[in-house]
């Protein structure tokens, strides 16, 4: 069931992957580490889908959800780095459009750390969310929840449309081309932002618990995250998980629709283990990634209702959701997806399930895989 390679010395992850298909129900699943810039695990194993009992391969790829968040945040660092942007100037310095509705002086760094509170469009009609025009039109007219830079929450659905507008304003490029280019083509990682027709005959079918909570919210009229998710088509056969839809799959939506595996996200998250480089391809300075791990505020996130610590566009870690040790910086997605980096440690971690846990928080697959990595460490 599970193939792979599992360096001496990580003997505890394997044993924790082979144990969430046995008695954690496991469906599908790709886990991968890397340790000092070296790929020292990656395995893979289970069902892909279960309906066409199609096994999961090593080049099948699967929804990661907000990990994707994680990613568009690196394409503005990058920027940063490169000095085409600077993180204390005003967002409309560069997106002028931005200012309307007492956004004048939100800067790239409140951006970044979720604290612009930007939670709605809601200017932008019900599914509407796959027209990047007229999402990004009522980002430009939304007035912010509260004073921005006062308080943070999690962006769940607007983080992704803010700072992929922000990259197309300074570079030209569309976010996912931007990816493309100068993330997943240089360091050969399998990870991109909307799918080709080429991509779906490897693609895991998404599974979900029935209870799963925040998802019922999304679609519950009168919640917060329904007034921020309505914006999000409905498949055309509504027996479907809306993470199966072509058209979903295919949208530029870049707060959740990123598609990888772990292997890919592992690679993408050991350059920032790697004080920003690896196998000579160098993405951001280590002065922005610790800006990146640096607090910006924990709280009970109002919109997901969980406690949350963040820094500038990734999730730090806390004893209940994200239990790593140490200053580490990463980023879960909906059901248990999660890229983490620790540039202390020299250490990356990716997971990419296709069965989602419950909650917002990562699953007990997730964690079993984390505590055994770190026990194998100490």
């Amino acid at each position: 069931m599970i193939d792979g390679e599992c360096e001496p010395g990580f003997e505890r992850v394997r044993d924790a992957f082979e144990a969430n298909f046995r008695t954690r129900g496991e469906l599908g699943a790709a886990v991968c580490v890397y340790q000092d810039g070296r790929k020292v695990v990656d395995l893979w194993g289970g069902m892909a889908d279960p309906v066409t009992q199609t096994p999961w391969r090593h080049d099948t790829i699967v929804g990661m959800m907000s990990v994707g968040k994680g990613m568009a945040a690196l394409c503005v660092l990058m920027l940063a780095d490169r000095g085409q942007l600077d993180l204390d100037q005003p967002v409309a310095s560069y997106w002028p459009e931005f200012a309307q509705a007492g956004k004048a002086e939100i800067t790239v760094r409140t951006l970044l750390q979720s604290k612009a509170a930007l939670l709605y469009a809601d200017a932008a009609p019900d599914g509407s969310g796959y027209d990047w025009d007229t999402m990004i039109h009522a980002f430009e007219v939304q007035a912010p929840v509260w004073e921005p830079g006062t308080r943070g929450a999690y962006h769940t659905m607007s983080a992704g449309f803010l700072l992929g507008e922000l990259v197309r304003r300074v570079d030209g490029r569309r976010l996912e081309t931007f990816f493309d280019e100068e993330v997943a083509g240089p360091l050969g990682a399998d990870y991109r932002f909307g799918l080709r027709n080429a991509d779906f005959p490897r693609l895991a079918r998404i599974s979900a618990p029935h209870d799963q909570g925040l998802v019922e919210q999304m679609t519950t009229p009168g919640t917060d995250l329904h007034r921020a998710w309505r914006i999000r088509p409905r498949p055309a056969d509504l027996r479907e998980n809306p993470s199966n839809d072509p058209d979903y799959l295919k949208a530029r939506f870049p707060s959740s629709n990123g598609q990888g595996n772990a292997r890919a996200v592992a690679r993408v998250f050991a350059v920032l283990a790697e004080s920003g480089e690896l196998d000579g391809v160098r993405l951001v300075s280590r002065e922005l990634i610790d800006q990146a791990r640096t607090p910006s505020w924990e709280d009970v996130c109002p919109m997901t209702g969980q406690f949350t610590r963040y820094g500038a566009g990734f999730v730090l870690p806390d004893p209940e959701n994200l239990p790593w040790p140490g200053r580490a910086l990463g980023h879960p997605g909906l059901g248990g997806a999660l890229g983490i980096a620790d540039p202390d440690a020299r250490l990356a971690f990716a997971y990419s399930p296709n069965h989602l846990g419950h909650g917002a928080g990562i699953s007990d697959r997730c964690m079993a895989l984390i505590d055994a990595l770190w026990s194998e460490r100490h």
